[in-house]
């Protein structure tokens, strides 16, 4: 059974950072294609950043480009976001994905890639 649990997230000052992770239990982190999504209120869910194992290719979106790092413990079959200079249009409920097929690049931004799927945290940027 595939499980992805991620840590809670949390309320951030603007230009603050944070660190989300997401447990991974039934696909080994050594293969397939990982991902994190968000879904602010009213709006679709979007792509954020993925990564996949077999070239260590990694995407980001271009508004997280550069302030966002996703990153991986194999050892711990754990996936992390490091968030930084964090804006309030951050803001949302992050979600993590995972497939254990090696996903084409154009695929890795799309959800129907993505077989299994975490719970979702909140993540509020604010003062």
């Amino acid at each position: 059974q595939v499980q992805l649990v991620e840590s809670a997230g949390g309320l951030v000052q603007p230009g603050g950072s944070l660190r989300l992770s997401c447990e991974v239990s039934g696909i080994p982190l050594r293969s397939g294609t990982m991902a994190w999504f968000r879904q602010a209120p009213g709006n679709d869910r979007e792509f954020v950043a993925a990564f996949r194992r077999s070239d260590r290719y990694v995407s980001y979106a271009d508004s997280v480009k550069g302030r966002f790092t996703i990153s991986r413990d194999n050892v711990k079959n754990t996936m992390y976001l490091e968030m930084s200079s964090l804006k309030p249009e951050d803001s949302a409920v992050y979600y993590c994905a995972a497939t254990s097929s090696r996903l084409i690049v154009s695929a890795m931004s799309a959800e129907p890639g993505y077989g299994y799927w975490g719970q979702g945290t909140q993540v509020t940027v604010s003062s």
